[in-house]
């Protein structure tokens, strides 16, 4: 999708039956059976029905990887290899081809057949195993982070094999998976581990390392307060009426106040749970530090900063109507980084991809199509 926004021409192949993810709800577009998780991460792509179990969906598949730049697949590591359509079979093909193969666990080691999801990757990667309250249930994060890091990470793959491509000619395949991504993700606290063998304990909001740095609780909800340095602890002090804090030895730096923590915490929650969060929002606007509510989805896009910058975006739709979705984060001096079309309904671009990319006559189509090796 990040590809899309940049201008890729994107073609999703999908099964005749669909990606599973269209059926992940509800809740559902309105006129077709489409979910909204689908509908999330779809944009700016065509949608074409193939079996390529099939001969003829074979060849159609050596087609597309002539013409195309980038595969992405996301297939057990060895599948799309039996079904001869894998990385070998393509590369020759088309021998600039770049291939991005995004699985659970990698092409080698003992998982490597084993399917993954984002919440097992997260799970068996140490995530869940550090998120939540300290004594509370194991949780996992609200949306599927695992996955949309996992995504990042092959996007960045994917131009740097375009920019090698470039210099050398050659195209290659890149191996993702969700594993590596997670545990690649667990930063300070893998680093910790391995250097010092210490076991992260789970902090709720708050911070192994800097005090304070979580939620507190308001008259109406919480908000979140961060300070990294002096400074800002400093202007915090002042800002909640609590400057003899500055100076007392138990907080006189960050090291102090992690040690401290339990204390300093108390009477900085003593103080936020007097205010509402919106009145904590116009005491501490000029902050030097940085805070900020804790926020519901409508909060979320009530709120005029998000307004201001644009995110949201309305695009066109061939049943709903349209439908709205968050569009690209970040923004361009040059080029462009843009939603331009809604996420296709199953098979959409089918008949269009095959005449206009691939060059394919009607007869040839309408027999695919009558074949049942296309939809």
């Amino acid at each position: 999708m990040t590809l899309g926004d940049l201008g890729a021409n994107v073609i999703k192949v999908e099964s005749l039956d669909g990606d599973e993810a269209r059926k992940w709800g509800p809740p559902f577009l309105k006129g077709n059976k489409d979910s909204f998780y689908f509908m999330a991460v779809n944009r700016n792509k065509k949608s074409i029905c193939v079996n390529f179990k099939s001969d003829e969906g074979k060849n159609l598949m050596y087609d597309l990887a002539r013409k195309c730049d980038v595969l992405v697949e996301n297939f057990v590591p060895g599948k799309l290899d039996q079904l001869g359509v894998g990385y070998n079979d393509l590369s020759k093909v088309n021998p600039k081809l770049i291939y991005c193969a995004i699985t659970g666990f990698g092409p080698t080691g003992p998982y490597a057949k084993k399917p993954g999801y984002d919440v097992i990757a997260a799970a068996m990667g140490g995530l869940l195993h550090t998120t939540g309250e300290q004594n509370g249930n194991t949780v996992k994060p609200g949306v599927a982070i695992t996955d949309i890091t996992t995504g990042l990470h092959a996007f960045g793959a994917i131009m740097t094999a375009l920019y090698y491509r470039k210099n050398t000619g050659r195209g290659q395949k890149i191996d993702c998976n969700l594993l590596s991504t997670q545990i690649s993700s667990m930063i300070n606290v893998a680093n910790i581990y391995l250097n010092c063998g210490i076991e992260p304990k789970r902090w709720g909001t708050a911070h192994a390392n800097i005090v304070p740095y979580q939620a507190f609780k308001t008259k109406d909800g919480e908000i979140v307060i961060g300070t990294g340095s002096n400074a800002q602890f400093a202007h915090l002090c002042k800002l909640i009426n609590k400057d003899d804090l500055i100076n007392d030895e138990r907080f006189i730096d960050n090291s102090m106040r992690v040690q401290n923590r339990e204390e300093l915490i108390k009477i900085i929650s003593d103080v936020i749970v007097t205010k509402t969060k919106k009145e904590w929002a116009v005491i501490f606007k000029n902050a030097s530090f940085p805070n900020g509510p804790v926020n519901t989805m409508k909060d979320v896009f009530e709120d005029e900063h998000v307004k201001a910058i644009e995110l949201v975006k309305e695009l066109p739709h061939p049943d709903a109507g349209s439908v709205k979705v968050v569009g690209p984060p970040t923004v361009y001096s040059a080029g462009g980084n843009c939603a331009r079309t809604a996420p296709p309904t199953l098979g959409q671009h089918t008949r269009d991809v095959l005449a206009n990319f691939l060059g394919y006559h009607e007869a040839k189509i309408n027999a695919l199509f009558e074949g049942k090796v296309i939809r």
